[in-house]
């Protein structure tokens, strides 16, 4: 983690060409580019560790990483249900999580950054946190939900990097209250916009996603003000996230007083990309008309792709709400979220196993699968490109056109 960062020397000379500041994260000036974490599997070590080597943020995905590894599969296969099949697939993944810091790590070749996305709703967040800072992970982004407790948990860890996925000014604000009483800063905030980005979605309800006071013109400034009200302002850079597809909407965000963006689904359909190649075809080839907005089995809003499997989960919404119960043991082997809709009988929430149809999605599975995706043409269309010529795309150079 003391490695001296290093941007690829072709994209250096795009970024000084391309007007646009680096991000400076502590003692490290990388590419004003962040890979979004995503998950089931999404990406793993191969995106991470490619993003991270170009100069970028490489960002895994913490949640049920196992999945990557046929050995730690066959071992926790046919287990049944209860506390020892949960235990078991925790360690799993927990293992897995190791492998894939160390791939990606080695991937990385020292360059850039990589960081950990935690989901917060998650039932062994803590564990998933404290093992990547022991496994030497530069940064930890935590989401869906408030980390009020991060600083803690990181507390023998005082180089790691925090950050804290957020939607407006207030929930930064709560976040620097909080943190100012463990003596610790945030060392950089994601803004992601809840009306642009994919997966789960920083807003109260379906109806709340597409609410002005989340729009970037609006929230950057507020989020700066904050900062600027505590003195931190130049100690904690604002990331946006959500919707950003170009050069021009990386400068205007900068211009707004933005350190960087994050992305997620332009790396999603890249050659890295940990998931199958019929997972990024779905993705590629989606439009926004094609998208829909639901109420997953975590309480959050969330965005996807109309599948067969969503659109036949939508009709039969109504009919699985109106019978949803507590479920004594998790149907599906183990507790992924802290809570569910699906096993703790949360009638307004989803009814499905999160866990089962992320993976499905992961593997191509357009039948069973619930595959993410924000909201915008993608930089390349529907084609299948390289990291390095995104990077390079979104820095301003010009990119060959790919092979018929």
């Amino acid at each position: 983690m003391n490695q001296p960062t290093a941007i690829d020397p072709a994209l250096r000379a795009l970024l000084h060409g391309s007007a646009l500041a680096p991000l400076r994260l502590g003692d490290r000036e990388l590419l004003p580019v962040v890979q979004g974490g995503m998950g089931v599997g999404v990406s793993a070590h191969r995106l991470a560790g490619s993003v991270a080597a170009l100069g970028g943020v490489g960002t895994l995905s913490s949640v049920d990483l196992r999945r990557h590894h046929p050995d730690l599969m066959e071992r926790t296969r046919g287990l049944g249900v209860g506390p020892d099949a949960k235990a078991a697939i925790n360690g799993a993944n927990l293992v897995a999580l190791e492998r894939e810091i160390a791939l990606a790590r080695r991937l990385s070749g020292g360059f850039g950054m990589l960081a950990m996305n935690v989901m917060r709703a998650v039932s062994d967040y803590a564990a998933y946190v404290q093992r990547s800072l022991e496994c030497g992970i530069d940064a930890v982004v935590v989401g869906a939900g408030l980390p009020l407790d991060l600083p803690e948990l990181a507390a023998d860890h005082p180089k790691a990097r925090l950050i804290p996925i957020l939607s407006d000014a207030r929930g930064v604000q709560l976040v620097l209250r909080k943190w100012e009483r463990r003596k610790r800063l945030p060392d950089a905030v994601v803004l992601e916009h809840p009306g642009h980005a994919g997966g789960h979605l920083g807003a109260a309800s379906v109806a709340d996603v597409s609410d002005p006071r989340f729009d970037f013109d609006r929230v950057v400034p507020q989020t700066l003000e904050v900062l600027r009200a505590a003195g931190v302002e130049r100690q904690v850079p604002v990331i946006a996230a959500g919707g950003i597809r170009s050069l021009h909407d990386i400068r205007r965000l900068q211009s707004l007083g933005a350190a960087a963006v994050q992305l997620g689904t332009p790396f999603a359909v890249t050659v890295e990309c940990d998931a199958d190649p019929a997972f990024k075809r779905v993705l590629a080839e989606a439009r926004d008309e094609d998208m829909v907005e639901f109420t997953s089995v975590a309480g959050l809003p969330a965005r996807a792709v109309l599948t067969p499997w969503l659109k036949a989960y939508l009709k039969a919404e109504p009919r699985l709400q109106a019978v949803a119960h507590v479920k004594a043991r998790c149907t599906k082997v183990f507790d992924c979220l802290a809570q569910c809709g699906l096993r703790d009988g949360k009638a307004g929430w989803g009814q499905f196993c999160i866990d089962q149809q992320l993976a499905a999605a992961m593997k191509g599975d357009l039948q069973r699968g619930l595959f993410f995706r924000g909201r915008g043409a993608l930089p390349f269309g529907d084609q299948i490109r390289s990291v390095r010529e995104l990077m390079e795309r979104l820095l301003g150079g010009v990119v060959p056109a790919a092979a018929a």
